[in-house]
């Protein structure tokens, strides 16, 4: 079963919201979700294309993995002219790839979110499956204005690990069509769609009985 790039992030999210998204295909935005497509709006935008002596940069690149059944779209991809590098298709020389995932802002805690490292993670191994390369990737905070290198290299395996996990827990609900509870403790002040996953009781009315019995 082919999976998106993107699913794993709602699924890390709450696997609930995961659920209602792909079996119940529900839907709805808030804030958080604009202000996202906003900034990914801007980086897919000519602005954001660069082609100069030493590197080339382009936005909205689609990558794939065919073992992995895996496949999407990366915020932006670095071929950077380098010894070391591999070739690519359409250009001269050898290159470096670099990954890029562009995020409104930074956690407070200083600290890289674990759904986007992963998210990374898998457009990585799209890219290391198409040029044969081993690519770097990164995550830059639009509102501290800085890109931070993911620790690929170190933690490979455990990356490899949780990504396998995440796609086979994924896999099973929309093949079973089984959508899961919610967790206990998940907070849902800032999802788009927690009307619709847990709707709101109406506050008892008598008066909106009597109404209702009048018509």
């Amino acid at each position: 079963m082919i999976l998106n790039i993107r699913q794993i992030q709602h699924y890390m999210y709450c696997p609930r919201r995961f659920g209602l998204l792909e079996v119940n295909k529900d839907w709805a935005e808030n804030v958080f979700v604009i202000k996202a497509n906003i900034i990914h709006e801007n980086v897919h935008s000519a602005k954001h294309k660069y082609h100069g002596s030493s590197k080339i940069e382009l936005s909205s690149v689609a990558v794939y993995n065919d073992d992995l059944e895996l496949y999407g779209n990366t915020d932006c991809i670095e071929f950077v002219k380098s010894a070391d590098g591999v070739y690519i298709d359409g250009l001269q020389g050898r290159y470096g790839v670099n990954i890029i995932e562009y995020k409104p802002s930074r956690p407070r805690d200083n600290t890289v979110s674990q759904a986007d490292a992963i998210q990374v993670y898998a457009q990585k191994l799209c890219a290391d499956y198409i040029w044969k390369c081993k690519s770097s990737g990164y995550i830059y905070y639009s509102d501290v204005r800085k890109r931070i290198m993911l620790p690929f290299d170190e933690e490979a395996e455990e990356y490899s690990r949780l990504l396998d996990k995440l796609m086979g827990e994924m896999r099973e609900i929309i093949q079973t069509g089984i959508i899961p509870d919610r967790k206990r403790g998940q907070k849902c002040s800032g999802c788009s769609i927690q009307e619709l996953c847990i709707p709101q009781k109406k506050k008892y009315s008598v008066r909106s009985i009597i109404n209702e019995e009048d018509r």
